[in-house]
């Protein structure tokens, strides 16, 4: 079982990595993950996130003012 769930985590590592599944440039991934803007963590001097908690983030409807 514990091997299964190992298995379904899709890791992301690197900026370059997850600003080609964001669709954004290095730059601008860079200020969103220091800003603390994306589902992303940093291990030593790298970052590090989940495929699906990202794309799950975008596609997370947003709340506009009427």
């Amino acid at each position: 079982m514990a091997k299964e769930a190992h298995q379904s985590i899709d890791l992301v590592w690197g900026i370059s990595g997850i600003a080609k599944v964001i669709g954004r440039t290095d730059r601008q991934t860079y200020s969103m993950l220091t800003a603390g803007q994306l589902p992303a963590r940093q291990v030593g001097e790298r970052w590090v996130a989940s495929r699906e908690k990202l794309v799950a983030f975008f596609d997370e409807p947003t709340s506009t003012a009427n």
